[in-house]
């Protein structure tokens, strides 16, 4: 059934959605947004009635007009990057449901969830667009109406001025490959295409610095290896990663928790904030290629003090079991039994427990969360893709402190809790809301992008999704005219 001839329920239903080490946006709320914590990773939205299909209000000439141009701006959100041709032509209803198609991709995402990688466990809220275009164009309101569907997020709105930007930049050449040993006029003038203030003045390593800086690199100020490749990354390369996590943004609900801890999966850093402001921010480890850290919105509602390790199967599996029975109990290990008959492993609470001192649990189907780790040399270095999924954090104690400061029996008393070696469950006084992103590109506060490796290869597999989705959709919309 072509999309534009399914009834309007389904297709809102199934056409969704820098200090260097803040790894996101200063705010990314409007000041007077409030929301509640989610109190669990975020459901599929409720199916929608299946309900005939609606008629739709007649278009003036001048909406007419209006809606043509608007469909054709698709680019400019990060939509699509073919022609946009097709839409100049349409009229009516098909004018109207092409419209509505592209409602609905602003406010819930051009990729249908059923497209979407399991670990990507974020789902956008259902948004039916029929009424919200219906009373727009009833009251001449359309250019309003289109206003309001884009994710209210500063985020966002850099990224789609940085797409113009690079969108630009890929209009006039690009940039060509640099090397090591570039003249060090080639190499200042490949910073100036990214970088508007290296001028003649800023010496050149300084310069390379800012680039390091912004790619997330040790800001050495010589054209290492790594320094080099992210130079030379294609610019449609960046210019796909913009799209990809501006799609990302249209996923989120229309407002987070004010109160929040939000991880960075790409840059493996942790940020709390306190009223949308970021009052405090710690590196990382997150989940190495193999073993990727999910996409997912929860809720912090207890911290377990000294926890024991239970080795998930596949880890056991995979790392554990053919070290052989004997060198796993040498290596303080316990062999349990299952309900099933079967054994697991567990490692006690302890010093050299993997997950530390402490262990920050919210509800997940992938049973990943925050922990302490005896690791510590990984949180030096700068590239922290490491984990089996988990987050492991710099500072875990500073993390409990702040979640249980409104709780007087302790406040101030995590340390203590440790020290008596046993092992317990603390329920928060208020569950803190918890954002697992994943983030390669954003603006810093004076506007310049940022971007990260895509370790995952996810922002291009999605920039892929989002361009043949966005086809199909044009193809749906050539068909209705037939």
């Amino acid at each position: 059934m072509p999309f534009y001839k399914m009834p309007l329920a389904l297709v809102a239903l199934f056409a969704p959605l820098s200090a260097p080490l803040f790894a996101q946006p200063e705010s990314i709320l409007p000041p007077s947004t409030t929301a509640q914590p989610p109190s669990a990773v975020a459901p599929s939205p409720p199916p929608l009635p299946v309900l005939p299909p609606q008629p739709l209000p007649r278009l003036s000439d001048a909406q007419t007009a209006f809606l043509r141009g608007w469909l054709a701006d698709g680019a400019r959100q990060g939509l699509t990057s073919g022609s946009t041709k097709s839409y100049a032509t349409l009229s009516g209803e098909a004018l109207a449901r092409a419209a509505i198609d592209r409602a609905v991709a602003l406010r819930r995402g051009r990729v249908d969830t059923a497209d979407f990688l399991a670990i990507w466990a974020l789902r956008p809220e259902a948004f039916d667009p029929v009424p919200g275009f219906t009373a727009a164009v009833q009251g001449d309101k359309l250019q309003s109406w289109a206003a309001s569907l884009t994710p209210r997020y500063s985020g966002y709105e850099n990224l789609r001025e940085g797409l113009s930007r690079y969108e630009a930049i890929r209009d006039r050449g690009g940039w060509k490959a640099i090397t090591a040993k570039s003249p060090p006029a080639e190499v200042r003038a490949r910073l100036r295409i990214e970088d508007d203030e290296v001028g003649a003045d800023v010496p050149l390593a300084a310069a390379i610095q800012r680039a390091q800086k912004r790619y997330g690199l040790e800001p050495t100020g010589t054209l290492g290896a790594r320094t080099v490749a992210a130079l030379n990354v294609p610019v449609a390369d960046r210019i796909a990663a913009i799209m990809a996590n501006m799609e990302r943004w249209r996923w989120l609900p229309r407002s987070l928790a004010v109160d929040r801890v939000q991880v960075n999966i790409a840059a493996a850093i942790v940020t709390v904030f306190e009223g949308d402001r970021p009052v405090s921010s710690m590196r990382g480890v997150t989940g190495g290629v193999g073993n990727e850290t999910p996409m997912l919105m929860s809720s912090i509602h207890s911290i377990v003090v000294n926890p024991p390790w239970n080795v998930p199967t596949s880890i056991a599996k995979r790392e554990l079991w053919p070290k052989g029975r004997a060198a796993l109990i040498r290596q303080g290990y316990k062999i349990v039994g299952t309900p099933e008959g079967g054994e697991r492993i567990v490692q006690p609470a302890g010093p050299g427990s993997a997950l530390g001192r402490l262990k920050f649990d919210f509800n997940n189907p992938f049973a990943v969360y925050l922990h302490d780790t005896p690791s510590r040399a990984k949180f030096n270095s700068y590239d922290r893709l490491a984990s089996h999924g988990c987050i492991r954090l710099e500072k875990p104690v500073d993390l409990a402190e702040y979640m249980l400061r409104a709780d007087p029996k302790l406040s101030g008393h995590v340390e203590e809790l440790i020290d008596t070696g046993k092992t317990q469950r603390v329920s928060l006084p208020n569950q803190v809301a918890v954002y697992l992103l994943y983030w390669t590109a954003f603006a810093s506060s004076t506007g310049t992008m940022n971007f990260r490796d895509d370790p995952y290869g996810w922002d291009k597999l999605l920039a892929d999704k989002i361009d043949a989705s966005s086809r199909r959709a044009q193809a749906a919309v050539i068909a209705s005219r037939d």
